[in-house]
């Protein structure tokens, strides 16, 4: 069975006190619609559709960037979450498959529990996530019979009894198309709140005669996020998640708390991360590299047996080969480090690439922005680049080659060659006490004055 996302996208998200959409706030670097897309991705859906609202273009802008291929409707009115699944029937017109049900602000649903309520579908027209609840006063209570779903009580309207119950509703579904659009058509909003409630679809499957159910999942991918504190608090559990998945992998992280994730972050086993450490999204580090402390990392790949940091950049683009070495307050940026070459120590390498066993000198730069356009630097195989050289692209130097401590390096330099790029030293005998002395008069004059 074909299988379509819907995915709940449209609230305002008062609590967040914020011009952006609820569900583009990040944890981890990715907004919460991503993580949620990501998810239900697993299911390989034939169709996604996202249902937006406050600041519709901005969450249309982000669901570009995503998933090209998902259509965003619009709920002009947020009249409740059956309303807002209802916005999403004409985008599906002609789908006879399944839809499951997602809200962009439940970020943490595992795509494993996706494909358990896909599974029970086999056995029942309508599918409902549960979880056991710690505190469940909130939530509204998971009424079984057997395997069966009796129905879905709110706390308030419960009994003493159905109160007791500690397995609560999700809100999220799965259910074929053509019974579930059938269902949302005889939902009323004859409520305190005046809206269409998703989950009346069970009381109104089960007048059918039809079979409802539900599946459990862990309370930790139900969590919901409403304003800043929750956004950190999800945050958190993120991080102590992803920690934990890279310490059973066989990744040593020295000081596990200090170290931040990107959702997507990548790290081979026998991988060495030192404290304060910060991985941006695409980042991909080989097995047996070591990150030094005060590292951050983005968009970049590093290779076995390099060596990172400590206090380095690596931006997008920065490819490094293996057995590379990145030292102390270097940044490298859209550049190619071939295997053994080292840039030690604070120097800047962008739109670059740098040959195998090639030594970088402290306080080098490539000089790649004329202000309008960026330009290339080229540095062959086993070169020397001498400590505090400008290299002002487009430049290229060969193989072997090497530059004078303090040049500045505007020309080819062929393979094997030596650069040298610096006015000639002159030395004044006797000029600098004289000039202290003149300086020293100068200011004695102002403070009298």
């Amino acid at each position: 069975m074909s299988t379509a996302l819907v995915i709940l996208a449209a609230g305002k998200g008062t609590r967040m006190n914020s011009d952006l959409p609820k569900v583009l706030h990040p944890i981890a670097q990715a907004s919460m619609l991503e993580h949620a897309m990501a998810a239900g991705r697993a299911l390989d859906p034939e169709r996604t559709v996202v249902v937006a609202g406050h600041e519709a273009e901005q969450v249309r802008a982000a669901v570009a960037e995503i998933d090209p291929e998902a259509e965003v409707v619009l709920q002009t009115e947020q009249l409740g979450t059956g309303h807002a699944v209802r916005q999403a029937q004409a985008a599906l017109e002609g789908f006879a498959g399944d839809i499951v049900v997602l809200y962009g602000d439940t970020p943490f649903v595992s795509p494993d529990t996706l494909e358990q309520m896909i599974a029970a579908r086999a056995r029942a027209d309508l599918v409902i996530l549960g979880f056991e609840a710690a505190d469940p006063a909130r939530y509204g209570r998971l009424v079984m019979q057997g395997e069966s779903l009796e129905k879905i009580v709110e706390y308030k309207d419960a009994t003493e009894a159905e109160r007791a119950i500690t397995f609560c509703n999700s809100g999220l579904m799965v259910c074929g198309a053509e019974v579930m659009f059938r269902l949302l058509d005889k939902v009323g909003n004859d409520n305190a709140s005046g809206e269409y409630y998703l989950t009346d679809l069970v009381e109104l499957a089960r007048i059918e005669a039809l079979t409802v159910t539900a599946v459990a999942c862990a309370e930790s991918e139900t969590l919901g996020v409403n304003s800043r504190a929750d956004l950190a608090m999800a945050d958190a559990v993120f991080q102590a998640r992803a920690r934990a998945e890279l310490l059973e992998l066989g990744v040593t992280l020295m000081a596990p708390e200090t170290v931040y994730l990107a959702f997507d972050t990548y790290i081979g086993r026998d991988t060495v991360i030192e404290p304060n450490v910060v991985f941006g999204p695409g980042v991909t580090v080989e097995s047996g590299a070591l990150i030094r402390a005060f590292s951050h990392l983005e968009g970049c790949h590093v290779s076995r047996g390099a060596k990172v940091g400590p206090y380095a950049r690596l931006r997008p683009g920065a490819e490094l080969a293996e057995d590379t070495h990145i030292g102390n307050f270097v940044e490298i940026k859209n550049a190619e480090i071939a295997a053994g070459a080292k840039v030690n120590h604070l120097s800047y390498i962008g739109d670059a690439s740098v040959g195998e066993a090639t030594n970088i000198g402290a306080g080098t730069i490539t000089c790649n922005y004329d202000g309008v356009m960026k330009h290339r630097t080229e540095i062959g195989a086993r070169a020397f680049i001498g400590s505090n050289t400008c290299l002002v692209a487009p430049v290229t130097i060969g193989d072997e080659a090497l530059t004078a401590t303090g040049a500045v390096i505007t020309k080819n330099v062929a393979a094997g060659d030596l650069a040298i790029a610096r006015a000639e030293q002159t030395n004044k005998p006797g000029y600098a006490r004289k000039l202290m002395d003149m300086l020293r008069a100068k200011k004695a004059r102002m403070s009298k004055g």
